[in-house]
């Protein structure tokens, strides 16, 4: 038997130089007491100002609310006879000239009402002229 050399071309490997790995940018030494922040170090102070001013407008803005409420309403306290409605007591108590419906409103907001239905024993808050 006869052997057959086949000639295999080798592949050396070629190591080529690495640059030398930079060392990290550290901020060059300043002044004593001079504060030099990250991009971490100003996102947090820019997140800690916002949420600061949030809170300092939550504080106003419940004052303001309670300016805005006006000046007290007198009320009295009416209690709601069998067979009665709304539009009678309203009727009753609003002053010549001003529409029923809104002296209606004011005795549903003044009670916290989301329906004009009532009964017989119910102490209503009645807007007084």
């Amino acid at each position: 038997m006869t052997t057959i050399a086949w000639g295999i071309p080798s592949q050396t490997r070629t190591s080529h130089a690495r640059p030398a790995r930079a060392a990290a940018r550290r901020p060059q030494a300043t002044a004593r007491g001079t504060l030099v922040l990250t991009r971490r170090g100003r996102v947090v102070l820019a997140t800690l100002a916002l949420l600061v001013a949030l809170a300092l407008g939550g504080l106003f803005a419940n004052g303001a609310s309670a300016d805005a409420l006006g000046e007290p309403v007198n009320v009295a306290v009416h209690t709601v006879s069998p067979g009665e409605t709304l539009w009678h007591i309203a009727s009753g108590v609003t002053v010549p000239g001003q529409d029923v419906r809104d002296t209606i409103d004011d005795v549903l907001e003044l009670n916290a009402m989301t329906s004009v239905d009532l009964v017989a024993g119910q102490q209503l808050l009645v807007p007084q002229s």
